[in-house]
């Protein structure tokens, strides 16, 4: 539902009462300090750990993904409509923006950097209108900002757009391109697939990045098809739970939800991933996008950037930059925030973090504005716990 409705955030604390509560507003995210009671069960508890970190040692030692990716991919703003100037501009405004200084790392190309055609070797080619430079020379200049190089391709035939070859048959061929090219990224897409199941041909693409030489973060992309968080979590490093989004409202709230279901199974080194963020594309307002922001950092979801960084205005960098929700994002203590109540359209979602804290966002999901409350029982606290609460969004409530 589209929200169109006056909304103005604020919220206040009951250490006796025992909740905080949030009213007159879309989203509300804060982080709660426990200073006293003990709160080791604070909503807590951990994915489920046992045989598959003992699969994920043995099947994925890449040491990546230890907190959720940040960074920037080309679909969900540019398509297919992408070359190797976009791609160096955009890195270029990662660093001139402060992006880059606030977490964000990877550059990715999404569908459509190759030619139709492997070359007569069998080699993935780039596309010589586009990238006439080549990838190696990208991934040099991504590189010289200190920023890394992500690509894509498809556990298929052919990739999603149609215009270039998948790596179905040629996993460690490709995997090896793109060591060779300081590759840092692969996500990984699911179309021309076969009809084969996603749990054979993901694993494959897995070892050859892994014998590739090069720690390549390895993002699968499978739609959530067949509940990827079972099995995904001992070959890649983030996996799809949800299809595309949309900047749309509907859109973004149903992978939000989609993604909620597979919380417990998410830690470092592997993430759910509801798909990147639509932050600044324009068909969302800005109480949306907060939304949308607060709810992808709170689940520890992936943060990839979907708009064109290199014109964006100052409200959409001060939301993508707002570091107290990066940091709940990028807590060490690595547990996916998840929903903990439902009334109706209000909703409080929650999840613990280091050093004795619970991040809560009260969210009203409805078109009138309403008060949201979060009792202490609803977030895992007793009801003798005293707190201290801080808004995370306090200095960007006036943005507009």
């Amino acid at each position: 539902m589209k929200q169109t409705s006056e909304r103005a955030a604020s919220m206040a604390v009951s250490s006796s009462s025992g909740y905080a509560w949030g009213f007159s507003g879309l989203v509300y995210c804060m982080v709660i300090s426990l200073l006293l009671a003990n709160a080791s069960g604070a909503h807590g508890g951990r994915r489920n750990m046992g045989s598959t970190e003992s699969m994920r040692r043995n099947l994925l030692n890449n040491g990546l993904g230890r907190t959720p990716q940040m960074g920037w991919n080309s679909w969900n703003h540019f398509n297919c409509h992408i070359d190797e100037i976009l791609i160096k501009a955009t890195a270029d405004a990662m660093v001139s923006s402060g992006l880059a200084a606030v977490g964000y790392e990877y550059v990715n190309l999404d569908d459509c950097w190759g030619e139709l055609n492997r070359d007569s070797q069998g080699n993935l080619v780039p596309k010589a209108s586009a990238f006439p430079s080549g990838i190696k020379a990208l991934a040099d200049y991504v590189h010289s900002k200190g920023l890394k190089l992500g690509i894509y391709s498809d556990a298929g035939t052919q990739t999603c757009s149609g215009t270039m070859p998948g790596s179905l048959g040629y996993e460690d061929q490709d995997a090896k391109t793109f060591a060779a090219w300081e590759v840092d990224y692969l996500k990984y897409d699911n179309c021309a697939n076969t009809g084969t199941s996603p749990k054979e041909r993901y694993p494959k693409m897995s070892k050859a990045l892994l014998n590739s030489g090069r720690s390549i973060f390895f993002s699968l992309c499978e739609w959530g098809q067949e509940d990827p968080a079972t099995w995904a979590p001992t070959i890649g490093n983030s996996w799809r739970t949800t299809g595309d989004i949309a900047d749309e409202w509907d859109s973004m709230t149903s992978c939000a939800d989609q993604n909620d279901k597979w919380a417990s199974y998410a830690g470092p080194g592997g993430w759910n991933d509801p798909d990147m963020l639509e932050v600044g594309n324009g068909n969302m307002t800005t109480e949306e996008y907060r939304s949308h922001f607060s709810i992808w950092a709170l689940a520890k979801a992936p943060l990839l950037i979907g708009c064109d960084i290199r014109s964006m205005d100052n409200v959409t960098f001060e939301l993508l930059s707002n570091k107290e929700v990066i940091a709940v994002n990028q807590d060490t203590l690595g547990v996916q925030g998840k929903k903990v109540k439902k009334d109706g359209d209000l909703e409080v979602w929650a999840g613990p973090l280091t050093a004795n804290r619970v991040a809560v966002v009260l969210w009203n999901r409805g078109s009138s504005q309403a008060n949201v409350t979060a009792y202490w029982s609803d977030i895992g606290l007793k009801s003798s716990t005293i707190v201290e609460a801080r808004d995370l969004w306090a200095e960007y409530n006036n943005l507009n």
